[in-house]
């Protein structure tokens, strides 16, 4: 995208470490040329000749294919304004990491560093893999800090979290058993790495914190992640540069402006409705009353905050006699919750909008409303044929129905399918000769 283009622009950027470290550079050129995501194989191929117009410098395809520590790939992206190379290693600090930090020193100082060493340090190389780890730590960051001029910035991006069961290449037979305590063991090993990190005066971009409860983004085999979590690890890294350079980066409603045509000025819109400021407008769960009033059964306007009793919208069969004794206080016709008037900041607070029904053409039933009081039905549904326990108040939703005294099925205008007899297929019996071929 284009502000990934400006923030990177004539910048020399350097990514070190493992296939992870791989697939953050893979991402850096893709969203360097246009807004997409890696597809399935782009990430799990390594050594590639070419990969969205880069070049395989060195190792990979040209040498041998390998699974081992002494696996080589150095791969590199150039443009007129852009230059981006990446370099495989498996030890934060070896001859080949030397090698690496004297080209540095002989030629182009990198603008950025992004690197990462840490599951292949702790699993391939030694059981008691702490000490060294740290020696080798030290080792890096010094010499790192010795051959880079001050303007140069390091990322140190911390390991993000591993699986409980990990398969693949890269847990080969002899370290089978190392499998399920390793992630405990890259916990640790990211302690060491981002105090020492820190310690230097480089900066660390906690990937383990930022996915934790993104697990549902990691592969299969327990080590390596999809698209969307690379996508979102190339943004915590552009988003931390652009602050350590001290770059505002644009607004996303900014970028949507300059990327869609204006609007035509011959056409008219409607200006959105502002946000309720009440006061009770910061509470969780509440609806300002941006509902417009409502007429029913063609009576009063109705809204939000006006009392039940002064509300005379239905017919006149609602009386104040018809409401039951405990219904003194203001009530709700949607979730048999009361309205509490003034005290609207109760969480998650629906105002009473449902209309009133008929039902075989007959008075208005309300919940609320005792059983005995509505007779929307026909005449097989008489006050004989309650039961005695639908004294208390029934909805005719969400309860079964009772059908009377001759069990018939209740007839209302909007449901009036009949269930059909089941017919059963014949049964074919088995032959009593098998088939002849």
């Amino acid at each position: 995208m284009r502000p990934v283009a400006q923030l990177l622009h004539n910048k020399f950027v350097v990514v070190l470490g493992d296939s992870i470290q791989r697939s953050v550079y893979k991402d850096l050129v893709l969203i360097l040329q246009r807004d997409s995501y890696l597809s399935l194989s782009q990430l799990k191929n390594k050594g590639e000749v070419s990969f969205e117009q880069d070049c395989l410098v060195e190792g990979g395809r040209l040498g041998r294919m390998n699974n081992g520590t002494a696996y080589r790939e150095v791969r590199q992206y150039r443009t007129d304004h852009h230059l981006v190379r990446f370099y495989f290693v498996t030890q934060v600090f070896s001859r080949y990491m030397e090698s690496i930090l004297a080209d540095f020193e002989q030629g182009i100082k990198p603008d950025l560093v992004i690197v990462n060493s840490c599951v292949w340090d702790i699993s391939r190389y030694s059981h008691q893999w702490a000490s060294e780890y740290k020696e080798n730590l030290n080792k890096f960051f010094r010499k790192l800090k010795a051959i880079l001029p001050e303007e140069s910035l390091v990322v140190w991006n911390v390991t993000m979290p591993l699986g409980k069961k990990i398969v693949g290449g890269f847990l080969v037979p002899e370290i089978q058993h190392m499998g399920p305590t390793l992630r405990f063991d890259v916990i640790e090993a990211n302690y060491f790495g981002a105090t020492l990190a820190n310690n230097f005066g480089f900066d660390v971009l906690d990937l383990h914190f930022q996915f934790r409860f993104s697990l549902q983004h990691r592969m299969h085999d327990g080590v390596h992640w999809n698209s969307v979590a690379h996508r979102k690890i190339t943004c915590l890294i552009l988003e931390h540069v652009a602050q350590a350079w001290g770059v505002e980066l644009p607004k996303l409603d900014q970028i949507n402006a300059d990327t869609h045509p204006p609007l035509r000025e011959n056409r008219s819109w409607q200006t959105a409705p502002a946000r309720y400021q009440g006061s009770y407008s910061n509470q969780r769960c509440f609806y300002p009353p941006v509902m417009p009033a409502t007429h029913y059964n063609n009576g009063l306007v109705w809204t939000q905050g006006q009392r039940m009793r002064q509300f005379s919208g239905f017919g006149s069969q609602y009386s104040n006699d018809d409401l039951p004794p405990n219904s003194t206080r203001y009530q709700s016709f949607e979730r048999k919750a009361f309205y509490r008037g003034s005290y609207s900041n109760q969480r998650c607070f629906y105002p009473p909008v449902m209309p009133a029904t008929h039902y075989n053409n007959g008075p208005v039933w309300t919940q609320g409303q005792r059983m005995r009081q509505f007779s929307g039905f026909g005449s097989q549904y008489s006050n004989d044929d309650l039961p005695p326990h639908s004294t208390r108040y029934q909805s005719f939703e969400r309860e079964a129905f009772y059908r009377g005294a001759n069990n018939a099925a209740p007839y209302w205008p909007v449901n009036n399918l009949v269930m059909k007899q089941k017919h059963q297929k014949p049964h074919n019996r088995e032959r009593r000769h098998p088939y002849r071929y």
